[in-house]
């Protein structure tokens, strides 16, 4: 909009400049030209009246005048012989005006060129005696030093347009900041939002409409923080409430099985406890999408790589139970180590949810490989198994709420998992996708915006 708004002021002088400075330009060639024109047009004629009058001290002055004027001015002077006098300048070439003179007794000017001039200007005048036409003069005025007078008319305002344009341009961009100031403050504020900062406030500053907007921005971060606040109550509330009931009849569950001996009923017990296990991660999956959602926490650069090393000494233990290797590569980064923007606890979220399935899915003896590349502004995290991997069908239905898909030991999960990730990193400005592994298996590739401000 600070460039727009400084062409269109730039576009506004530059058309002044053109409305006021050009005709100017125009009138005082054409009065440079005319002032030529009547200046040889005078001398000619007086050259002409001498040559006209056919006496002896007539013939010397009109020698003695065209021989200090072609001295002092460098033109050429041309006189037709008369019977009564033959000066000493050439006689002119016959041409149309020479006889247009010489027959009409016309004089005529001839500027060798129809845009401004040519070469010379060519001047002939017919010297009359008693009404009678005896011969003419010509000047053949050289227009050299015309051209440098028009150079320097249209120079010096063409140089004079140049700094005004360019004292213009940065009057222009000094004001469209200021114009624009108030609206970059509120574009400030609204990514803050899109950030999950909603305690920032804009200033109510500028133009009417611009405060108008500022007081309505304001307006809305207050109601979405308070909204925000009474989510964060209710998923608090809602933790507390669930999760403790389920432990306990977790706990009751498990009392039972120790103090049943009838197998079947230990079988229900225990069909019921991995139920009431189920249930659990789903309250905790719905728990996490609750909080993602409502964004509660504001993007900040994060350190990736520290980040997916803490997490897979975690996993490592569990894989290793059914000897499954997690490997961890990374490709080389100029810099610092990559950090990305994220919400604090999210990458850790994202990091257990993939690799919980991929160790579902991935047989005995298999690898998990974990992988960093740069791309760019952004950084992506590769997640791929040597499990069954997916069809095109399942990819499209992957990321939905509640949707399973077929472990090794049939359908597993709460169905939350996959769609808790794409949430949680979509949050963070990033992308996931599912590709097909090579050779079998499944690429969950996460692509995550990368921080201006790297990590040590």
């Amino acid at each position: 909009m600070i460039r727009q708004l400084i062409r269109s002021y730039i576009l506004l002088v530059a058309v002044a400049i053109l409305l006021f400075t050009v005709p100017v330009a125009f009138t005082l060639t054409a009065q440079l030209r005319g002032d030529a024109e009547v200046f040889v047009k005078r001398e000619a004629t007086t050259m002409a009246r001498l040559l006209g009058n056919a006496n002896a001290s007539s013939c010397q002055a009109l020698r003695e005048m065209a021989r200090a004027y072609a001295q002092q001015t460098g033109d050429r002077v041309e006189v037709t012989p008369t019977a009564a006098c033959t000066p000493d300048p050439p006689a002119p070439a016959r041409d149309a005006a020479l006889a247009r003179a010489l027959k009409d007794g016309e004089p005529t000017t001839d500027w060798g060129s129809r845009f401004i001039w040519g070469r010379n200007l060519v001047i002939t005048v017919p010297a009359k005696d008693r009404g009678q036409v005896v011969g003419a003069v010509r000047i053949v005025y050289p227009t050299g030093h015309l051209n440098d007078r028009l150079w320097t008319i249209w120079g010096f305002r063409a140089g004079l347009a140049v700094a005004v344009l360019g004292v213009a341009a940065v009057i222009g961009a000094v004001v469209a900041r200021r114009l624009t100031r108030p609206l970059r403050q509120l574009n400030d504020v609204a990514s803050k939002f899109s950030d999950g900062d909603l305690t920032a406030r804009s200033p109510v500053e500028g133009p009417e409409e611009t405060r108008t907007l500022a007081r309505t921005l304001n307006q809305a971060g207050e109601r979405l923080d308070t909204l925000i606040a009474s989510q964060r109550i209710f998923v608090a509330d809602a933790s507390h409430q669930l999760r403790t009931p389920l432990t306990a009849l977790r706990l009751s569950l498990d009392n039972i099985a120790d103090g049943v001996d009838d197998e079947f009923v230990r079988e229900d017990v225990e069909l019921a406890t991995a139920e009431v296990v189920r249930m659990s991660r789903l309250v905790n999956g719905l728990l996490v999408l609750a909080r993602a959602e409502a964004k509660v926490t504001a993007a900040e650069p994060l350190p990736l790589i520290d980040i997916v090393e803490e997490r897979l000494s975690v996993w490592r233990p569990a894989a290793e139970e059914r000897a499954v290797t997690i490997a961890f590569t990374r490709s080389a980064f100029s810099g610092p180590r990559p950090t990305v923007m994220a919400a604090p606890g999210h990458l850790e979220q994202v990091l257990d949810n993939v690799l919980s399935n991929a160790l579902e899915v991935s047989p005995d003896g298999s690898t998990i490989t974990v992988r960093i590349d740069p791309e760019g502004t952004e950084v992506r995290l590769s997640v791929i198994d040597e499990g069954p991997g997916m069809s095109d069908a399942d990819k499209t239905r992957a990321f939905d709420r509640f949707w399973r898909g077929q472990g090794l030991t049939g359908r597993a999960g709460s169905g939350l998992g996959l769609a808790v990730v794409k949430q949680l990193v979509t949050d963070g400005g990033g992308t996931v996708v599912l590709r097909d592994a090579p050779g079998s298996g499944l690429w969950v590739a996460i692509t995550l915006r990368a921080s201006s401000r790297s990590g040590g």
